[in-house]
């Protein structure tokens, strides 16, 4: 009897293992929905010498502020100066997932960039940001790769010879992207972006130095061997703080979460 309620006994044990190893990690609230104590803010350059007065004139709460927007708190992110908000940890092997929508103001064009692996000092990117890795927000453009600094990625890539630009193609030859080598920019596999007005689910996954770009549920970008460029060397980036950026026009932010993961989902994966 006693082998037997030890055999139950171990039985039950094992299965409760399992079942807490097969159940998804939590998510954390980056915003909290009541206020941004627990972002740093930080405001650089003017959107152009046209934009120069309203440089002059902005304030951090202006720029970065909680507002309401149909019954529940969003981020509200003005847009007319470039600027970060940024967290106040590192973080490494995630998954994030930011909500967005455009607002009606409109500076110089919409524009923003959900910016992973920061580190450093603000400044060092356009006078701004910290250097970093750009989930490029860009009304027409989400889900581009945009190298800030000295950061580096090998994405596989074909080339439009008509626009003279790299188009990310699962299977193709990959290549390094760098301002030391084949440029900064390359362009989303396709434009999943929903239209003006609706909100955009951003999710990007970072495991050791692969880092995936979803828009709206589908996969349009896989960076690997993210690094920074130093000396003449690719040196491993695989973690950092995240901005989000101030560039150009109103954004209202619903939601930024993340939460630890093992492994990039299989089904994400071209």
């Amino acid at each position: 009897m006693k082998n037997l309620l030890f055999l139950a006994s171990l039985i039950i044990s094992i299965t409760l293992i399992n079942s807490a190893c097969q159940r998804e990690p939590a998510w954390e609230q980056l915003f909290n929905r009541e206020n941004l104590d627990n972002w740093d803010k930080y405001l650089g350059s003017s959107l152009g010498p046209e934009f120069d007065h309203l440089a002059e004139a902005a304030t951090v709460e202006e720029v970065f502020s909680v507002v309401e927007d149909n019954g529940i708190n969003v981020i509200r992110i003005s847009g007319e100066i470039n600027g970060s908000l940024a967290t106040q940890e590192s973080f490494e092997n995630y998954h994030l997932r930011l909500v967005f929508r455009w607002g009606d103001e409109v500076y110089s064009r919409r524009n923003s960039g959900l910016l992973y692996h920061s580190f450093g000092d603000f400044g060092v990117a356009f006078d701004t940001w910290m250097p970093n890795i750009e989930f490029q927000m860009l009304h027409q453009n989400l889900g581009d790769t945009y190298l800030m600094a000295n950061t580096t990625v090998e994405t596989e890539v074909e080339i439009d010879a008509e626009k003279n630009e790299f188009i990310y193609t699962p299977g193709a030859e990959a290549l390094t992207f760098g301002e030391h080598a084949n440029g900064r920019l390359i362009r989303k596999s396709l434009d999943n972006e929903n239209p003006l007005g609706d909100w955009n689910t951003l999710d990007l996954y970072c495991i050791g130095r692969t880092a995936v770009h979803v828009v709206n549920g589908v996969t349009v970008m896989e960076n690997n061997n993210t690094g920074v460029y130093e000396d003449g060397m690719i040196h491993p980036l695989s973690s950092g703080k995240i901005q989000v950026q101030s560039e150009g026009a109103e954004l209202f932010v619903k939601s930024i979460d993340i939460r630890q993961i093992r492994e990039i989902p299989a089904a994400i994966l071209p």
